[in-house]
């Protein structure tokens, strides 16, 4: 009986879709509205859409540390142009994060749930996510179980996101598909509909871990799952590339497609997030007009 709820939701949509007639769509897209959205103005909402991430082996305190005191000292460099939307680091650098970040609207996103394969006991994941929490996290960021996705386990899939969903509580939980794995649209689609209703209050294309990262393809289907599910329940549901990420233009082709699918509603922060590590000063140095290495 349960798995046919999970069958019922994704019978709701359409979810039959052919990656071609996908393909076709976003180059349609891009062609017709990427140059219109090449501004200035822009560029810095999508400067303030930024999740300045590290995510690196060698991370530790002092690291870190010095990665949180960009962002404070932003804030007195270039006071007209905002602030990046979020920090995100492992788990065990919550509490650094928490003591050390002077703006409180900047968010601290964890990486959480045995991240970047999702592979380990629910009871590891729920602790790790609970301890982020503790530590001072107010986002987190986990990968769907892919492998149980894969092997038609959307029952198990869905129940590990929820249980991670109920420790969350208050606190936003972005889901990340890695939409490389998924291969086609149709999975895409999929995946975005069950983890939207297992909890999801975003749902993310990748952990930049595995190639292929975010593509636009994957991106407009997440988007179009987004407004299919709004349409019929009225919940709002964030976005978020993340991975491959490396030129303004790549950022301009998310901020586009999220436009056309999604439309003004979602041209927030809010509901538009960035994930990278290296596209903040390459968007900051298009809206200054000289290259800044700031990050």
């Amino acid at each position: 009986m349960e798995e046919n709820k999970y069958e019922k939701a994704l019978s709701l949509y359409n979810t039959n879709l052919d990656d071609d007639k996908v393909k076709a769509q976003v180059e349609n897209i891009l062609k017709n509205h990427l140059q219109e959205n090449n501004t200035v103005e822009v560029k810095k909402f999508l400067l303030n859409s930024v999740e300045l991430t590290t995510l690196k082996t060698t991370d530790n305190e002092d690291s870190v540390l010095k990665f949180v005191e960009k962002v404070n000292k932003f804030d007195d460099e270039y006071p007209e142009l905002g602030h990046v939307a979020t920090v995100c680091v492992y788990p065990n650098f919550a509490k650094v994060c928490h003591d050390t970040l002077e703006n409180e609207n900047v968010e601290i996103a964890c990486v959480s749930a045995c991240f970047p394969s999702s592979q380990s006991f629910i009871e590891v994941k729920i602790a790790e996510t609970a301890l982020a929490i503790k530590d001072g996290a107010t986002e987190i960021d986990i990968v769907i179980p892919v492998g149980k996705f894969l092997n038609g386990d959307y029952e198990g899939m869905c129940e590990e996101i929820q249980e991670i969903k109920d420790v969350c509580g208050d606190v936003k939980l972005k889901t990340i598909l890695e939409t490389g794995c998924l291969k086609t649209a149709s999975n895409i689609k999929k995946a975005s509909i069950l983890a939207m209703y297992s909890g999801a209050d975003y749902i993310k294309t990748s952990t930049g871990k595995l190639e292929p990262a975010a593509t636009p393809e994957a991106a407009f289907v997440m988007c179009q799952a987004i407004k299919e599910y709004y349409d019929k329940t009225g919940i709002q549901i964030g976005f978020k590339p993340a991975g491959g990420m490396k030129t303004v233009e790549d950022a301009l082709t998310y901020y586009t497609i999220v436009k056309e699918v999604l439309g003004e509603k979602w041209l927030t922060n809010k509901y538009l997030r960035l994930g990278t590590s290296s596209l903040a000063n390459k968007l900051l140095s298009d809206i200054v007009g000289k290259e800044v290495v700031f990050f």
